[in-house]
């Protein structure tokens, strides 16, 4: 599963409603969700922008997720976000199903071996 947080960067509002969202994921949704920070609007003049670049990035390595300034309306880094999202997911999946596959063949190798001890037996 995967979230994507998004704020307007010409609205400081929008920045400081993400500890909120951030607290109800936390709360709520998987303790393995993956999660992609997304500050919207970076096509617009620097005299518009409320929130400096470095303040997404800092929330974005506090909560250790990838971050990404994109302009929905010009296409830009908006690809960008949706794939690194989908690659995090893939990885994990891949990771957790590595594990389980790892797990199920040491169950394999444990029952294997419990039922060679029982063909030892000398009665």
């Amino acid at each position: 599963m995967g979230i994507i947080l998004m704020y307007d960067i010409t609205n400081l509002e929008s920045f400081n409603h993400l500890s909120y969202w951030l607290r109800n994921i936390q709360e709520y949704a998987s303790p393995d969700v993956i999660k992609v920070l997304v500050g919207n609007k970076c096509d617009v003049h620097d005299n518009h922008r409320a929130v400096p670049k470095e303040r997404g990035q800092k929330i974005a390595d506090d909560f250790d997720m990838p971050f990404f300034e994109v302009s929905c309306k010009s296409n830009i880094n908006i690809e960008d976000a949706f794939l690194t999202l989908a690659r995090k997911i893939r990885e994990y999946r891949e990771t957790k199903a590595d594990a389980f596959e790892l797990k199920e063949r040491d169950s394999v190798i444990k029952a294997s071996e419990s039922e060679t001890d029982v063909s030892k037996c000398s009665c």
